[in-house]
This record gives C-alpha cells, sequence and structure tokens, in this order.
C-alpha cells in the first residue's frame, strides 16, 4: 500500500493537481470558504515540496540602481568643426521574474512529467454526415418529448467508452512499479470530461471531473451524468471524489 504522503494524495487528481492547490489556499485563508468534503482531505495536510505553497521565500529586497556617475565635461572649449559629446548611456533595465503558481504552475509541472511518458500519436478521418443526421433525429425526438439537447460531445464521448469494451487496453495507464515501467490495467472506464469555467475575477479555469463507470450505461445514462456533472461544475458543487481516478 502506498505512503500516504502529499505527493500520493495530490497526484490522484491527474490534471486536477492544480486545483488542490487553489483550494488548500482558500481553506488557510477561510476554511467556511471551501466544500466541508475538502476538510477532511487537508486534515494534517502539508502542501508537496513541487507545489508553490510549500515554501514561500520572503521577497527579495528590489535591486539598487547603480549609480551612474556623468562623463566630466572638459573645461576647454570644443575645437571649431568637432562634435559634442556623447551622452551617457542609460542603464538597461531589470527584467522582472514572476514565479508561476497555481494552475501554471501545474501545467508545467505534468508538461515536465509527460517528457518521460512513452507517447504515439495515430490519425484517422472519419466521415462524420451520419453523426450529424442522428444528432438531428435525436433532438428532434427529445423536443417533442422530454426535452434538452444532445451535443456532438455527448456522441463522440459515449463512442469512446463503447469503443474501449473493443480495444481494452486503450484505457490502460503508464506507471512505475519499484523503479521500473509498468501498466496499470484499469477496469472501470472513468471518463474525464474537460469544463472550461469563468472565475469571479475574469480569468478562466480549466476542471476535468470523471464519470465514472462509464462502461456499464446505455447512452441515456452517460448522458443524464455528463450533464449533470457538468451542472455541478458550473454551480460550484463538485466534491472531492469527482475529480479522483479518472482513466481516459
Amino acid at each position: 500500500m502506498a505512503t500516504d504522503t502529499p505527493e500520493n494524495r495530490t497526484i490522484e487528481f491527474g490534471p486536477n493537481e492544480w486545483l488542490v492547490d487553489e483550494i488548500y489556499e482558500q481553506f488557510l485563508a477561510d476554511r467556511s470558504s471551501v466544500d466541508p468534503a475538502w476538510w477532511e482531505f487537508f486534515e494534517g495536510y502539508t502542501p508537496p515540496d513541487f507545489s508553490p505553497l510549500a515554501a514561500r521565500p520572503a521577497a527579495a529586497p528590489a535591486p539598487v540602481p547603480a549609480v551612474v556617475e556623468p562623463a566630466p565635461v572638459p573645461s576647454t572649449h570644443l575645437v571649431p568643426g568637432a562634435t559634442s559629446l556623447p551622452a551617457t548611456p542609460a542603464p538597461a533595465a531589470e527584467a522582472d521574474i514572476v514565479v508561476l503558481k497555481g494552475p501554471s504552475a501545474r501545467v508545467v509541472d505534468n508538461m515536465e512529467a509527460s517528457l518521460t511518458v512513452p507517447t504515439a500519436t495515430s490519425v484517422r478521418a472519419v466521415p462524420a454526415k451520419l453523426l450529424m443526421d442522428n444528432r438531428t433525429v435525436i433532438n428532434n425526438h427529445l423536443a417533442r418529448g422530454r426535452g434538452g439537447k444532445v451535443s456532438f460531445t455527448h456522441l463522440i464521448g459515449y463512442a469512446i467508452v463503447r469503443a474501449l469494451a473493443d480495444v481494452p487496453a486503450m484505457n490502460n495507464a503508464f506507471t512505475e512499479s519499484d523503479g521500473k515501467p509498468a501498466v496499470q490495467r484499469n477496469h472501470d472506464v472513468n471518463l474525464g470530461l474537460a469544463i472550461d469555467l469563468a472565475k469571479p475575477d475574469g480569468t478562466r479555469q480549466l476542471l476535468v471531473p470523471n464519470i465514472k463507470g462509464a462502461q456499464g450505461m446505455d447512452f441515456a445514462g452517460f448522458w443524464a451524468t455528463y450533464e449533470d456533472l457538468v451542472r455541478k461544475a458550473r454551480g460550484g458543487k463538485l466534491q472531492v471524489s469527482d475529480f479522483l481516478g479518472t482513466t481516459i
């Protein structure tokens, strides 16, 4: 059983690792501002070494610009026809260094980690006319009955889940065991949904909760679970468990 370290606790969040930093910072400022489900998670929690919250060094004093003494002006008169003395150039401005934190720091961590993961890319061209026609038929049927709409993302997401039944290896993950490369064979398909949300300050954040056990759902169940996750994300009601265990 893995040791319960900050690294092990946050790595389970996959692409949402940065979210732990952001919510932990809110938790430190005001416990009541975060969902009570996070309180237990943060009990005895300390940020891992790679987190920007692990250590906040005191701000270094601003560099004192060097004083450049003007070149002495000769007391003698200029020789007729000679040019004037060149002006002393201004000192170069110091560059600003901004430490990345939160989502930006997590992106850097994940990009660096991805360099160690073996990757292959394969591209296929797939005709989409039938997909468009079927979406129209489904939405017309929904409009006459229960309401709601089906997007291309719903259909493509469910097609991925169905395809994994034929090619289950695509649901596997690369990992390490005792320092050696290994394959993690996942029994459930927990399909991650990337949801782009606007924050109160106008910036945006990308959350990736997942549909758990998607391989056991029919399309109606998949669609309903998908829409429920999106509603929870937009309403700020996602729980810790919604982010854990994403497989694809």
